[in-house]
């Protein structure tokens, strides 16, 4: 039976809030997985794709990027795995009379998750200008309307083209290689407001933005610690990985505001004792630490690191290492050395004690692996941070050793490999000079704009054309009020989707959507049935295939979507074979093996059942491609996140049932909220200061500098175990409430999890629908 989309959108007044989880999968992860997977594809159909994700021989999940063990499980996917499959391979399609009944103005208030649930787009929509409704159009219409706008552009820069991590290594490469032809590097993607505080800070101090071990190291690791993430909801599969760690001898130490279900305990569901025996304790030390205060906390467990060395010359630090492999040194330990102790308890809220135990752990420790999130990346000094991540491992020469090293854990299927293929708006002047080589032109050298300026060029009018290759940007960035005010002013608006979001009621003058074939599907062209390829967390690239016939007829896939646009707006200049990528994928993976690093033989290599591993310096041979030709140990200034009287510090989050901006239900159960997204997490010690109580409704008014306040209006407050002084709201609802010009120094990441606010009893009820922005 084909599902049926709903009708209406959801309100808050049936929520319903319970107590919070203390373990994250078991029995509920596998039927709150299975469940929507039968009710909405049916059994075989689930059967089919359910045995094939992330499976040699199969697709590569288009949920996040946790790479995959060597020996795989019959059922080698995790709960929200299950969920983005069971969302991209629904039956349920957007018939041409849901297009005639909702007009794109009528759609404005509708949520994310209404929106989602719509089903799959099957044909080309276009909003013509001065029109509120998308009309169907041809594919060669389509690629015109897109051509012409781009043709009339004064300067290539009047266009931008942003990605997101789902898309194929294949259509990442054709991608930036149409935009740098048409002479633009204009290409932001969703990597600038995640992890580009962490290819900032590695590139300058390992010399590569990219997590330095292998999978097989967490299963050697003596100490594996996690900070800012949670595993339980973003990457659940990392919890066997974290498992199979323990067994080996592994401690593990996780610090993070929230005590989320996945650091404290696991059920493995693929084992007996994940439905009879009690949960696995993941988190030997759960350290409770206030936002923005991570910083300081390394800086003090060094700190405990020299003294240790100072009590026990030649005993702790790897000496031969740092002199072989480091530079910085000494400037890095005068400057530790006046680490003042009331500033970091006052900045991190732990304790010493708390400190002390974490300190010892680590010098226990002969191989530590530190991995991190956005809870680390989206802060004013993430950057910074991350440098001192770098600094506690280089001092104990815990990076290029077995089971140690820097790990990074990528929240989106294939964002870093995006990155390897040459999106990125600051690509180095190695690999523009082989892309110009390879097809005989000059690329533009100036830098492109990133997520935030592109938002920032949109409102004032430097950029008319918008092309959007997946991803939700307008759900995704910050300050949604005027990120949605900015991309009204373009003239054209075009999004490659496989379903609706935000960004498709939010539109330029004129909008296209140009639907695209899952992951799931099998993709057939010229030459046959195409594979893909994606690169992990662990810079492992390997091939996807689809499985299931396409939806319609009329979606066509990434590559050809790209090419087609190509072909229409600049055609044989340069006399590059755009239609003969479409036709045979070989042409490009041929292209990519002459142009990006490390990706020699691609075709060959991507054939292999394994795949293959980029080259990594810093782990395969402790060389760091730095400034200086050495590992950066770095002096970085604390800087205190200051929280006036009266105010909190809140950071976004996502709800278990999401990925990213799609909503998959209501439910966050680990969190104990069912039927309701409109929430503010506070500790009821907080709450009972402000004068304020558990389920009352509240405004929630962001505070930055001078500008004027930026408000969400009937909240329903939950009282709720966080760290003190600090608040947490839901991701995309909240996004309002961060500035645009609040980001990371160095990476213009979005603080997102740092915002001052403060709370007021609220005349707008709970559970009315939409909150209220102003």
């Amino acid at each position: 039976m084909t599902p049926k989309a709903p009708r209406e959108d959801f309100s808050d007044a049936d929520i319903e809030i319970s107590e919070p989880k203390d373990y994250a999968a078991g029995f509920g992860g596998v039927y709150h997985s299975m469940e929507p997977a039968l009710l909405d594809m049916g059994l075989a159909r689930t059967a089919k794709l359910m045995t094939k994700i992330n499976h040699k021989d199969g697709f590569d999940c288009m949920s996040c990027a946790w790479p995959d063990p060597a020996k795989r499980k019959v059922a080698e996917f995790c709960e929200n795995g299950g969920k983005a499959v069971t969302w991209e391979a629904t039956p349920l399609k957007i018939s041409r009379d849901f297009w005639r009944e909702n007009s794109v103005v009528s759609m404005l208030d509708k949520t994310e998750y209404w929106l989602g649930q719509q089903g799959r787009i099957v044909e080309p929509m276009y909003k013509p200008k001065g029109s509120d409704h998308y009309e169907p159009v041809s594919w060669d219409r389509a690629f015109g309307i897109v051509a012409d706008e781009l043709n009339l552009l004064e300067h290539p820069n009047e266009a931008a083209f942003y990605t997101s991590g789902r898309a194929s290594n294949e259509a990442a490469f054709m991608y930036q290689l149409f935009a740098r032809v048409l002479g633009t590097n204009n290409l932001p993607d969703c990597s600038n407001m995640c992890h580009e505080s962490t290819g900032t800070a590695m590139t300058e101090t390992v010399g590569i933005g990219k997590s330095t071990i292998a999978y097989n190291d967490f299963l050697e690791s003596d100490l594996i610690i996690i900070m800012g993430q949670n595993p339980g909801t973003n990457h659940p599969r990392m919890l066997t990985a974290l498992e199979e760690a323990k067994e080996n001898g592994a401690s593990i130490i996780a610090v993070n505001p929230l005590p989320e279900a996945g650091l404290l305990g696991y059920k493995d569901p693929q084992t007996v004792r994940g439905y009879i025996g009690k949960p696995l304790k993941i988190a030997d030390q759960f350290m409770q630490i206030r936002l923005g205060g991570d910083m300081a906390l390394l800086q003090a467990v060094s700190k405990r690191v020299l003294e240790a060395e100072a009590a026990r010359p030649g005993t702790v630090l790897d000496q031969d290492f740092i002199e072989r492999h480091c530079d910085g040194f000494e400037a890095f330990a005068e400057h530790i050395a006046n680490v003042d102790e009331r500033e970091v308890e006052q900045a991190t809220g732990l304790s010493s004690s708390e400190i002390d135990e974490f300190a010892e752990r680590y010098l226990k420790a002969d191989r530590v692996i530190i991995c991190w999130a956005m809870g680390i990346t989206q802060h004013r000094r993430g950057v910074d941070t991350i440098k001192e991540i770098i600094n506690l491992l280089l001092l104990r020469g815990n990076i290029g050793k077995p089971g140690a090293g820097a790990s990074p854990i990528r929240g989106h299927s294939n964002v870093q490999g995006d990155r390897t293929m040459g999106v990125w708006e600051q690509m180095p002047d190695s690999f523009l000079d082989a892309l110009g080589k390879e097809f005989s032109f000059e690329p533009p050298r100036d830098h492109g704009v990133d997520a935030v300026h592109g938002i920032r060029a949109l409102d004032e009018g430097k950029i008319k054309v918008w092309v959007s290759l997946g991803g939700n940007l307008l759900g995704a960035i910050s300050d949604t009020n005027l990120a949605e005010s900015a991309m009204r002013k373009t003239r054209l608006s075009v999004q490659l989707s496989t379903k609706l979001n935000r960004s498709h009621v939010v539109t330029g003058d004129a909008a296209l959507i140009l639907p695209v074939l899952g992951r799931t599907e099998v993709d057939e062209q010229l030459s046959g049935p195409q594979y893909i390829t994606v690169e992990d967390s662990v810079c492992a690239v390997h091939a996807s295939h689809g499985q299931i016939s396409p939806i319609s007829d009329q979606v066509r896939s990434e590559v050809a979507i790209i090419g087609g646009i190509a072909n229409a707006t600049v055609g044989n200049r340069y006399g590059i074979d755009w239609l003969g990528m479409i036709d045979n994928y070989d042409v490009i993976r041929d292209h990519i093996s002459r142009v990006v690093p490390g990706c020699e033989n691609y075709n060959e290599k991507t054939r292999r059942r394994d795949g293959f591993v980029l080259p990594n310096p810093p782990r395969d041979e402790r060389r760091f491609e730095t400034a200086t030709g050495k590992a950066r140990i770095t002096v970085n200034e604390l800087e205190h996140v200051d929280c006036p009287p009266g105010r909190l510090l809140l950071q976004t989050v996502r709800s278990h049932d999401q990925f990213n901006t799609t909503i998959y239900s209501l439910n966050d159960r680990y969190r104990g909220i069912k039927k309701g997204r409109y929430v503010i997490f506070v500790h009821p010690d907080d709450l009972a200061e402000l004068g304020l109580a558990d389920g009352q409704t509240v405004d929630i008014f962001s505070e930055w500098k001078d500008q004027e306040d930026r408000v969400l209006r009937g909240f329903r407050i939950v009282s709720y175990p966080t760290a003190r002084g600090c608040a947490a709201a839901y991701f995309p609802e909240a996004n309002v409430l961060v500035p645009l010009d609040s980001t990371a120094i160095g990476s213009n990441t979005p603080v997102s999890k740092a915002v001052v606010i403060r709370l007021e009893p609220s005349s707008t009820p709970a559970g009315v629908g939409r909150p209220v922005t102003v």
